[in-house]
């Protein structure tokens, strides 16, 4: 025991956060394989049990049985449990108990949250935990309220469990829900399409969430004076602006173009928003052209922002690999966002995620390819959905082989801890070398 706490204290911070998602993620697979997880009272197939808790605790919504038809309220309660952990983060909810407690936080242990969120110091965050935690459940709990009325309108006292349990979801951009029937499996929100309240509280609760912790706090800071925002958070807020504007506008122009207004405008905002991570869909993914699944595979790679509840690779990513093409198309030396100059390391930690995600998401997609035969088009969207954590389908995810089942887990696992975070925590022993090679010369492009 005594050589185990000694090699603890050598954990970093990137190993504890992969440890405890890992944790997690095996205690609530566990828990679902219980008999009083399922429905029918059965013992859940471990394959199920974990895909369904990895999905859960990666905020993805990618689900091999229908959650509503399958699942008991005990196995939903454990499901519900596992997204609001892995949306605020292991690490966040394990602080949070701590400073419930009133146990004071180490350092070790605050730079381990100052990693979990993306913050950019050890300074304030406790702090900043605490906001964290009170505004996330304010928030879960004001679009619970919203979607009440809704909810009991057309399930009874069953509605309030509907409201609280899809607020959660969407907040944490996990994308589950349980509004399957057994005639109507995986419906997701295709019931309220027409729905005002349940479309717009929704697809708040995912710009909410996706936005990131570090951009609540500056715009709680400073309100409405968007001068005095940090760069991050305005590069945060126009990107996933224009990432919400410009597909919404595709979409009801090139997809939606034979629905009536109500659903066409709607429709098209909300299939915008929610493939950034959040996973859910008001209208059939399946009639969509191939243009249209397109630029939605491309919106779920990129998803949501750094020290939020998202997925995929962020939008400051997307951001900082934009402006340093532009900055190569200007002849200019420097790569800049809002009049500051961008660092080389965050240019090179941008092209390595992005080669990171698009090998594994296009290798995943031809393992999928060759081991299920399925169109490599329809093998592409599970792997962008899982990378993402959105949790997307096409409708193939259930009846999967295990082979393509573990791959999909293992893109689940990857799109939320995060691909710079596992290289870290693999590579933390080795030693810098300080030595330089000579100098190559090599023409690009």
């Amino acid at each position: 025991m005594a050589g185990f706490l000694h090699r603890k204290k050598h954990f970093t911070s990137f190993q504890i956060i992969i440890l405890g998602f890992t944790v997690v993620i095996l205690t609530g697979s566990l828990l679902l394989m219980l008999p009083v997880s399922s429905r029918t009272g059965q013992v859940t197939p471990f394959s199920d049990a974990l895909f369904t808790s990895v999905s859960a605790v990666c905020v993805t919504g990618l689900v091999v049985q229908d959650t509503a038809t399958y699942w008991s309220i005990f196995g939903q309660s454990v499901i519900l449990l596992l997204i609001q952990t892995g949306g605020l983060g292991v690490v966040t909810v394990i602080a949070s108990f701590a400073l419930l407690s009133g146990k004071k936080i180490s350092l070790m242990q605050r730079s381990t949250m100052q990693e979990a969120i993306a913050a950019p110091g050890v300074g304030g965050i406790v702090r900043l935990t605490n906001f964290i935690l009170k505004g996330t459940f304010a928030i879960e709990f004001a679009g619970a309220m919203i979607m009440l009325p809704v909810f009991c309108r057309d399930f009874g006292l069953r509605g309030i469990w509907m409201a609280f349990f899809h607020s959660i979801s969407a907040f944490c951009n996990a994308g589950f829900d349980i509004l399957g029937t057994t005639n109507a499996p995986y419906a997701s929100l295709t019931a309220y399409t027409k729905s005002p309240v349940i479309n717009l509280t929704v697809m708040s609760l995912i710009i909410v969430g996706g936005i990131g912790f570090l951009t609540w706090d500056d715009i709680r800071t400073h309100k409405l004076r968007l001068k005095k925002y940090k760069m991050q958070s305005k590069v945060i807020l126009v990107t996933t602006a224009a990432l919400i504007l410009l597909p919404a506008i595709f979409f009801y122009f090139a997809e939606f173009s034979t629905l009536p207004f109500k659903e066409r405008f709607f429709g098209s905002l909300f299939q915008s928003v929610t493939p950034r991570t959040a996973g859910f869909n008001t209208l059939d993914l399946g009639k969509i052209t191939s243009a249209g699944q397109a630029v939605m595979i491309a919106l779920m790679l990129v998803g949501g922002s750094p020290g939020s509840t998202a997925g995929g690779m962020k939008t400051t990513t997307l951001a900082v690999l934009l402006a340093n093409a532009l900055a190569v198309f200007r002849r200019k030396e420097d790569a800049q966002l809002f009049g500051r100059r961008i660092e080389e390391n965050a240019i090179r930690n941008a092209s390595t995620v992005l080669m990171m995600y698009i090998t594994l998401f296009f290798g995943g997609a031809l393992i999928i390819n060759a081991a299920e035969g399925l169109p490599l088009r329809v093998c592409l969207f599970e792997t962008a959905s899982a990378a993402g954590t959105v949790g997307l389908t096409l409708g193939v995810t259930p009846g999967l082989g295990l082979l393509s089942r573990y791959v999909l887990i293992l893109l689940m696992f990857f799109g939320r801890v995060g691909g710079l975070t596992l290289i870290f925590a693999a590579l933390s022993r080795t030693s810098k070398n300080l030595s330089r090679l000579p100098q190559g010369r090599i023409t690009v492009g």
